[in-house]
């Protein structure tokens, strides 16, 4: 397990995450991953909310930070900040939100400065348009379940999870987390990796609204600390599946950044 203690230093020695949310009445799921990446170690996590949800996520935040994010331009101008080194796409955004996509992708935005984490309805404004996948590179993580992995590599869906997978990755250069019992994680490179939740690692009660979320948010975090896309896409998995057997059935979503510390301590011995 990676090292995430963090010895010394100011909060944006740590990274700086920025997670975008949907409008009004569709925040929670950017809420959820924000949490999980301020959980993680990210040393300062902004959520970007369109005006009309800003009181609604103004009043259900303390530690995490809030900026107005109305459109595509506007979401340029909060990535002139050269502290942000990671950013996450897609939890709650909405379909209508291909021009805040298009404006990291195309915007020079998509580098080792700065890796991008695209989940949920990010896959989705993707897969509708071959000049998005054309833009990703090895600096993304896509995060499709198996829906969503149909939608984006409909022609790979009957080859073994494995070899879709990697064969995904390759496809749009880009890390590729496909969601399941059986998590795959491929790198562009050819590396993959297997975390399989069976046996004692079962953990069915993770079948819960809100859980991807959450991972798209430990990855996030991770990115922000500096580690790289594959390295934190398996981290993110493992401790995602680690927290859910602590708890155990009863499981909700809001339940998983919070038992970070527990998991993590013991880690650490």
């Amino acid at each position: 397990m990676p090292d995430l203690t963090k010895p010394s230093g100011h909060k944006f020695d740590h990274g700086h995450a920025l997670v975008l949310s949907g409008g009004a009445g569709r925040t929670g799921a950017a809420r959820l991953a924000a949490r999980a990446a301020l959980r993680i170690g990210a040393g300062v996590v902004t959520l970007g909310v369109p005006p009309a949800a800003q009181f609604e996520v103004a009043a259900q935040i303390t530690a995490l930070m809030l900026t107005r994010v109305a459109d595509a331009a506007a979401l340029g101008a909060v990535l002139g900040d050269g502290r942000i080194n990671a950013l996450c796409l897609g939890p709650g955004l909405g379909l209508g939100a291909g021009a805040l996509v298009d404006q990291v992708l195309d915007g020079g935005h998509l580098s080792a400065a700065r890796r991008v984490v695209l989940d949920a309805d990010a896959l989705s404004l993707i897969a509708e348009d071959g000049a998005r996948m054309e833009a990703l590179n090895a600096h993304a993580v896509l995060t499709p379940h198996g829906g969503e992995f149909a939608r984006l590599f409909p022609d790979l869906v009957s080859l073994p999870k494995v070899e879709a997978t990697c064969q995904a990755a390759v496809r749009c250069g880009a890390v590729v987390l496909f969601k399941g019992v059986e998590t795959v994680i491929a790198h562009p490179d050819g590396r993959c990796a297997i975390h399989a939740a069976t046996g004692a690692r079962a953990v069915p009660w993770l079948a819960t609204a809100g859980a991807g979320d959450v991972l798209a948010g430990l990855i996030i975090g991770l990115l922000a600390r500096g580690f790289d896309p594959m390295p934190a896409a398996q981290a993110a998995t493992w401790l995602h599946v680690e927290c859910a057997r602590v708890f155990g059935p009863g499981l909700i979503a809001e339940d998983l950044p919070d038992l970070l510390p527990q998991v993590l301590r013991a880690v650490a011995g």
